[in-house]
C-alpha cells in the first residue's frame, strides 16, 4: 500500500512539472525524408465552408502532417479600383484582413504554428476573423511573436500590411491559375480532388477525414515509389 502510495505522489509530481500543452503540440515529429504531397486549399477566411473544410484538414494534419506541404490559396476578385487591398473579398474588407494575416502568418512560420493560428481564428467565430485583436490573441496561442516579428509587420496592425497585401493579389491570382473557383476547393498533387460550397461535390475519393489521409498516403507512396 505504501509503494502505490509513492508511485501516486511520483506520478503526481511528474505530471505538475510537465511543461503545458501548446497548440503546436498536434503534429507528429516527421518520420521521412521523402517528396512531401503538396495540398493546397483554396479558401476565403471568413467563409463557413472553408472554416469547415479547414476543420475537417485539421485532424487530416494529426495524421500525415510530416508527408504533405499544406497551403491556402484565396479566393476573390482583382479590383484595380479596390484602394486598400487591390482585390475585392466576398466577405468584405475584413475577410482581406483575415487573409492577409494568413498568408503573412504561413510565410515567416513553419507550418504547426501558422496553421494553429488559422485554426484559432477559425474558432472565435468568423466575424472576428481579420480583426487585430483575433490576430494578437491567435498569434500568442500559437508561439508566434505578432507585435515584434516579420509575419506581424508583413500583416501589418490592421491586416494592411504592404507586404501582405503583395501576397494576396498574388494569392489570388495563383487561385484564378489553378481555376479555383470555390471556396473550399480542395487540391492533392495538383488534382482537384473535391469542393465543400454548401455540400460535398466532385469528391470521387470521398470526403471525410479519412478519405483525404487515404488520398495523401496514396500519393506519398506514389511520389516516393522507387523506380
Amino acid at each position: 500500500m505504501l509503494s502505490l502510495l509513492f508511485l501516486l505522489g511520483l506520478i503526481s509530481i511528474a505530471m505538475a512539472l510537465a511543461p503545458p500543452l501548446t497548440v503546436q503540440d498536434q503534429f507528429p515529429v516527421a518520420i521521412s525524408d521523402g517528396v512531401k504531397v503538396p495540398v493546397v486549399l483554396g479558401v476565403m477566411s471568413r467563409c463557413p465552408d472553408a472554416i469547415l473544410c479547414e476543420s475537417v484538414f485539421n485532424r487530416v494534419l494529426q495524421r500525415v502532417s510530416e508527408k504533405i506541404d499544406i497551403s491556402l490559396s484565396f479566393i476573390a476578385k482583382p479590383n484595380a479600383s479596390e484602394p486598400l487591398y487591390g482585390v475585392t473579398c466576398m466577405h468584405g474588407q475584413e475577410e482581406c484582413a483575415g487573409n492577409v494575416q494568413e498568408l503573412c502568418a504561413a510565410k515567416y512560420h513553419p507550418t504547426s504554428e501558422w496553421w494553429s493560428f488559422v485554426q484559432c481564428q477559425n474558432f472565435q467565430g468568423r466575424d472576428n476573423i481579420g480583426t487585430p485583436e483575433t490576430a494578437l490573441n491567435c498569434a500568442n496561442a500559437a508561439g508566434i511573436d505578432w507585435e515584434n516579428g516579420k509575419a506581424g509587420q508583413c500583416a501589418g496592425k490592421d491586416g494592411r500590411g504592404a507586404e501582405g497585401i503583395q501576397l494576396l493579389q498574388q494569392s489570388v491570382n495563383d487561385s484564378i491559375a489553378a481555376e479555383i473557383q470555390k471556396s473550399c476547393t480542395i487540391i492533392i498533387n495538383g488534382r482537384q480532388v473535391c469542393i465543400r460550397d454548401g455540400n460535398w461535390y466532385n469528391c470521387e475519393g470521398g470526403h471525410s477525414s479519412a478519405d483525404f489521409i487515404r488520398q495523401i498516403n496514396e500519393e506519398y507512396d506514389r511520389l516516393n515509389r522507387a523506380d
